[in-house]
């Protein structure tokens, strides 16, 4: 490629470090739908004739049959996907190949590859986060009226339900979904035409290249065409906040699968053995879900480095730009996928769960609540009160609900002969009726809500 300008090959490491053939061979189907979009308006508007338009486009369908059948050769000479595919097409047709590089260069060329390959990525990415959703909220309303703690420092804090639990992380992954969404707007914008840094002489048409690859408008300025990454920034942004959300759901179920917990139990497609202990069955998937956020967080951590005091317009640094954002990809999808079968398959120990509301005093606010609405006590007073009650409970080991009325009104006259019935955790939880409480009627109205927003 460089033989005008330069009389000696490069240097073995230097074709070596150069090459960036063995990882962008991926966006092999980018490339042939950007090239065909290019080389279709190249023909129309008479920059090449139409029978070398139609030629070239004919040869790269061959090329892209040859790669879906046999995949991409490493070929470190070729650099990259796009000489690849030039130098096979060449191959096919001859030197009619020569045309499709007319009035683009590798820059605007990869910068288009790249922004398509992302936007496929994000589409993937949320089909698979919608059947997250889904089946955090089948098991949700599977469970809209199981008693479990809900905890602040990790203590027992208030009853809570565990479909409520659960659709606290179905409003988590709609976030996520709308990060990935709100990118994909913003980077459905085409390279394709600014060329090396500032646009061509040929009188290209931007528009339809544009919108023959189902992009909303070509990018505005040239320079910033060929040097911009936000794109994928923006898409490692939602990935890492994404991977965040399912670390956290994976750390619960971590937790919650450990005998002292006990909430849940892993099927076997979902845990592995020990190679010393018989007994044990580990919950490694969720661990891994956990650990992979550590790496996605690298992901975005390195291209931001990378970027960083790059000057206008294009550096090679930016070949650096897509290992992160693949890594990233891969280990999404697989955590996504691996919680999705983990949520769809737990057993839940609602026994388990309903007895740790029971023993930690979570009904202990209640108390407080029933105190000012009742008798009129102000809330902090009524909190000082409650917790002398609690230090009784907790001296004669039982819970508040067993404290006789004779015991509660030695503390303060105050407290009524029903506060017995609203010390239970079923009461507690029905009386959180809020909007956006864990009330059980609550609970349904969102998950009907949710149902509505999945379309099932």
């Amino acid at each position: 490629m460089w033989g005008g300008r330069f009389a000696e090959g490069p240097a073995a490491v230097m074709r070596e470090i150069n090459a960036s053939i063995p990882f962008d061979k991926r966006l092999w189907r980018q490339d042939i739908a950007g090239s065909k979009a290019h080389v279709a308006m190249l023909g129309k508007q008479g920059i090449v004739a139409e029978a070398d338009s139609v030629t070239i486009a004919e040869g790269l369908d061959r090329v892209a049959a040859e790669y879906e059948a046999d995949g991409v050769t490493d070929d470190l000479a070729l650099e990259d996907i796009h000489m690849a595919t030039e130098s096979r097409l060449a191959e096919l047709i001859g030197a009619t190949a020569g045309r499709l590089h007319t009035a683009r260069s590798r820059n605007d060329q990869v910068a288009t590859d790249f922004r398509l390959w992302v936007r496929d990525s994000i589409d993937a990415v949320d089909a698979g986060l919608k059947a997250l959703q889904q089946a955090l909220v089948a098991r949700a309303e599977e469970h809209a009226d199981s008693v479990m703690p809900g905890f602040t420092h990790l203590q027992a804090a208030q009853p809570v339900t565990l479909g409520h639990h659960l659709m606290a992380y179905y409003e988590m992954v709609r976030r996520d979904r709308s990060r990935f969404a709100d990118a994909r707007v913003r980077m459905n914008e085409c390279p394709l035409g600014a060329a090396a840094l500032a646009g061509t002489g040929f009188p290209i048409d931007r528009q339809s290249t544009a919108r023959a690859l189902d992009f909303d408008r070509p990018t505005a300025n040239s320079l910033d065409s060929v040097s911009d990454r936000d794109f994928a920034l923006d898409y490692l942004m939602s990935a890492a906040q994404a991977s965040l959300h399912l670390s956290r759901l994976a750390e619960e179920i971590v937790l919650w699968a450990s005998q002292p917990f006990g909430f849940v139990s892993l099927p076997d497609q979902w845990s592995t053995g020990s190679s010393i202990m018989p007994q044990k069955r580990n919950p490694d998937a969720a661990e891994l879900v956990r650990g992979h956020s550590g790496r996605i967080v690298g992901c975005l951590t390195s291209l931001m480095i990378t970027m960083k005091g790059l000057p206008l317009a294009y550096s090679k640094d930016m070949q650096d730009d897509k290992p992160p954002v693949f890594e990233a990809h891969d280990l999404l999808a697989l955590s996504i996928a691996a919680m999705t079968g983990m949520i769809e398959t737990l057993t839940f120990r609602t026994d388990r769960m309903r007895a740790a509301a029971e023993a930690g005093f979570s009904t202990a606010t209640d108390l407080a609540d029933r105190l000012v609405r009742v008798a009129g006590v102000p809330f902090r007073e009524a909190h000082h009160i409650t917790g002398a009650v609690v230090k009784l409970a907790e001296g004669k080991g039982c819970a508040l609900s067993d404290l006789s009325l004779a015991e509660l009104q030695a503390i303060d006259p105050r407290i009524d002969e029903g506060v017995q019935a609203a010390l239970s955790v079923d009461a507690s939880v029905a009386a959180r009726a809020s909007e956006g409480g864990t009330a059980p009627e609550r609970v349904r109205q969102a998950i009907a809500r949710a149902k509505e927003a999945l379309g099932s």
